[in-house]
């Protein structure tokens, strides 16, 4: 195969999942879009239509709103192998409510929502990969919820840090904070309380 191939991360994740030929990675290559991106910076603001889907190469990106204190409150956190978007927006070119910025230094391949059906026409196993992407995330985000109701807030830490050890040295206190619905000075007296 391809060296070309090789090195992406997105063709050996769909590659787990589903069975390319040459020509259909070849196509799908060319449509992807590799992007660095840096620490702070936005791939998507509020108000902008969100027209790409981007899968995470390397490092790390948040989607966040801002509520009508001025507070940014982050819904999601996407790694290593994750996608990341404002679904709403990118499903039917609406303005988005939602901002997408990078946690640290990172590497992402996007792909264009003009393109997508495209491709999927062109190559159905795609679909089903999608599909799978979309179950996964709607999956996780149902068991976040059900912790956001079930789960004391030590509970909802300890349960985090124990799913997700190494990423939390990777992530600032306040954005942590942020996705579990706590000030960042209750995460300090939370952290502290553990120590002992």
């Amino acid at each position: 195969m391809d060296s070309l191939f090789i090195d992406s991360g997105f063709i050996k994740h769909i590659q787990t999942y589903t069975s390319l030929s040459k020509a259909d990675l070849t196509y799908l290559t060319l449509a992807l879009k590799p992007t660095p991106i840096k620490k702070k910076e936005y791939l998507l603001k509020e108000g902008q239509v969100c027209k790409e889907i981007h899968f995470v190469e390397k490092g790390c990106l948040r989607l966040f709103f801002i509520n009508e204190k001025g507070t940014e409150q982050t819904t999601q956190f996407a790694l290593e192998n994750w996608w990341i978007s404002d679904y709403m927006s990118f499903d039917r070119q609406n303005p988005s409510t939602f901002y997408i910025q990078a946690v640290e230094n990172s590497e992402i391949t996007s792909l264009d929502s003009s393109l997508q059906e495209d491709l999927i026409k062109k190559i159905p196993q795609l679909e089903k990969y999608f599909r799978l992407m979309l179950q996964k995330a709607f999956a996780a985000s149902q068991i976040r919820i059900k912790y956001l109701y079930e789960l004391s807030k030590e509970d909802s830490y300890q349960q985090f840090i124990s799913l997700y050890p190494g990423f939390v040295q990777r992530i600032p206190q306040y954005m942590l904070a942020s996705y579990l619905g706590f000030t960042p000075e209750y995460l300090s007296e939370l952290r502290h309380k553990l120590k002992k």
